[in-house]
């Protein structure tokens, strides 16, 4: 059924507005599944100090220093800051456990942790690559054929 208001607005545009809609949807759902992965990455920790005999001292959380994104490579960017923050964290910790003699702990963060922070900055810092070599920020062609090829082909 074709709208009212429909003028020279061919379908095969309508069609590639639909397909972007379901990337960027896509992409959605990707950093929301992000989100409880991080979520569950501080529920593992919550259990490993209450098996321990720990106490879990709740603090506040800060606020992103951003809600607003002008374009996927800054969001790429920020996220994979983040990521190395997070990192460099957890060798802290294991650091801090292998001095005070706590294998349990060393490998807690070892098995649970470290290999998939790796794995996570390795996979930004490609996709950072990536879009540049495309020509990102400038080239908004870049970040559409990145999310075309990249995020679309994780989905398959």
């Amino acid at each position: 059924m074709s709208s009212q208001i429909r003028q020279n607005f061919h379908q095969d545009c309508e069609a590639a507005i639909n397909r972007q809609i379901n990337l960027e949807l896509y992409a959605s759902y990707v950093y929301l599944s992000m989100s409880k992965e991080e979520r569950k990455h501080a529920e593992k920790l919550m259990s490993l100090q209450n098996q321990r005999g720990g106490n879990i001292f709740l603090q506040d959380i800060m606020k992103p220093d951003r809600d607003e994104w002008g374009s996927s490579l800054e969001a790429l960017d920020c996220s994979l800051q983040l990521e190395k923050n997070v990192n460099q964290s957890l060798l802290d910790l294991q650091k801090l456990a292998a001095e005070h003699n706590d294998p349990h702990l060393c490998d807690f963060i070892e098995t649970h942790f470290l290999d998939e922070q790796v794995k996570s900055i390795k996979q930004l810092g490609d996709w950072i690559s990536n879009l540049r070599l495309m020509g990102a920020p400038q080239s908004g062609m870049a970040e559409y054929l990145f999310d075309k090829h990249t995020i679309a082909a994780e989905e398959s």
